[in-house]
């Protein structure tokens, strides 16, 4: 099965209404408590990307150093549809975020499966991205759990990305013309690339 695709770190509802009008699944918008992320974005901004996709994409919000509390507030304001966890949150975290109806994915930390509904393989480091772990991509898959796959995709490698079996590709650097600034003509390659074109 194909994978769908998530492009990630969307910081204009310009780029929002492009991505609308391809063949992908996800949108994402950064909120980044530490404020280093060139894509963070505020929560007013992401409203503007959420409602620029018009319901055509599911929409992701990006977790970092941020309290329950503030997430679910976030999430409230923003319309997303996803939380997606990163950094040190707890199965008590996921549990709480879902009890208000939000899907989440969490970025795996080992051990066993929690409650999250997507299990994040990511290979960034700070503000920089990196290719992730594949074989544990795969690994993950094996044991039964819905993956994405982030850190490090691009147009070159994203069809042997898609072997990994990963339910989801998220991209975000890779089809930038300069930190934070998507291109559509980029993404449109990414996806050539991917159905094989």
């Amino acid at each position: 099965m194909k994978p769908a695709v998530k492009i990630c770190g969307i910081a204009s509802e310009e780029f929002a209404a492009e991505a609308a009008k391809r063949p992908i699944a996800y949108i994402g918008a950064v909120f980044d408590a530490s404020g280093r992320s060139p894509r963070r974005v505020d929560a007013a901004t992401a409203k503007r990307i959420v409602a620029a996709a018009g319901g055509r994409l599911k929409t992701v919000g990006v977790f970092a150093g941020h309290g329950q509390d503030e997430i679910l507030a976030i999430a409230e304001e923003t319309g997303i549809d996803v939380v997606q966890l990163h950094g040190e949150y707890g199965d008590d975290t996921v549990r709480a975020v879902k009890a208000h109806g939000y899907e989440v994915w969490k970025l795996y930390g080992g051990g066993d499966a929690g409650s999250e509904d997507a299990t994040l393989v990511d290979g960034r480091r700070g503000t920089e991205s990196r290719l992730a772990d594949w074989t544990l991509a795969s690994r993950l898959k094996l044991q039964g759990r819905r993956v994405v796959l982030a850190g490090g995709l691009s147009a070159a490698n994203i069809a042997a990305a898609a072997k990994t079996g990963a339910d989801i590709l998220d991209v975000s650097s890779s089809i930038e013309t300069s930190p934070g600034v998507k291109s559509a003509e980029l993404l449109d390659r990414l996806l050539e690339a991917l159905s094989g074109k």
